[in-house]
């Protein structure tokens, strides 16, 4: 470990709140308990945004031992405002990724401008069998490929992702969701025609009838397409 990285990692610790990290770990099942410090998410960006200048030797420093070492590690990158470098950053850091909450927070500012240049990591990352890479990738077209970059391509593509892993369904279940309240037309022909795993079909719809931004005739009418007696 690198001056810089265990300076960091005495920080942390001198910030921890035990009750915080009980929290944390009931809702985290896929992290060893002893790897919570226990450290609430603004105290983490405000920490990044801290020592942002100078945390190159961290960022190299993988793997982390510590849950919010990877979180932190996240809300750097968020920080990132150089495309090429972040994506990088990235796509380093995604083999070590092991919860769905740093893999979701990692959402670079410079990503929503320059979208179109992640669609070739997306790609691979869809093809990815670990976990969090394919939940990532999942989650980009989610992020940003639901409005103005909308192509018919990319549900398409998210329906051929199979998986078994209970995080990668969740956030496909997710995406259609939000793709049910931002481009209806494209995709409600998923569900009525039985084009998705029934779980992830149920899931979806259940998620879509709890959002507000899904209409409430579209809701009724998902509401005959459920599939039953389905098992994850």
């Amino acid at each position: 470990m690198n001056d810089v990285s265990q300076n960091l990692r005495d920080r942390l610790l001198s910030l921890r709140d035990p009750s915080f990290a009980d929290f944390s770990g009931a809702t985290l099942p896929s992290v060893s308990a002893s790897t919570i410090i226990g450290i609430r998410t603004p105290v983490l960006r405000a920490l990044a945004k801290e020592c942002y200048a100078t945390c190159e030797p961290f960022l190299c420093d993988l793997p982390h031992l510590y849950f919010e070492e990877n979180q932190l590690h996240a809300f750097l990158l968020c920080l990132d405002p150089d495309f090429a470098r972040c994506l990088a950053r990235v796509r380093q850091f995604l083999p070590f990724v092991n919860n769905w909450g740093t893999c979701d927070q990692m959402s670079p500012a410079v990503f929503r401008r320059e979208a179109e240049g992640l669609l070739p990591s997306i790609e691979e990352w869809l093809c990815s069998s670990h976990t969090y890479t394919l939940r990532f990738g999942i989650k980009m077209l989610m992020d940003h490929f639901l409005d103005r970059r909308f192509s018919p391509d990319y549900p398409a593509r998210v329906a051929q992702v199979e998986s078994s892993e209970y995080y990668v369904r969740m956030m496909q279940a997710w995406y259609w969701a939000t793709a049910l309240a931002k481009q209806p037309d494209a995709s409600l022909p998923y569900f009525e025609q039985g084009r998705l795993h029934p779980w992830v079909h149920n899931k979806a719809i259940q998620k879509a009838r709890e959002s507000f931004r899904v209409e409430a005739p579209l809701k009724v009418h998902l509401q005959t397409l459920r599939i039953k007696n389905t098992k994850q």
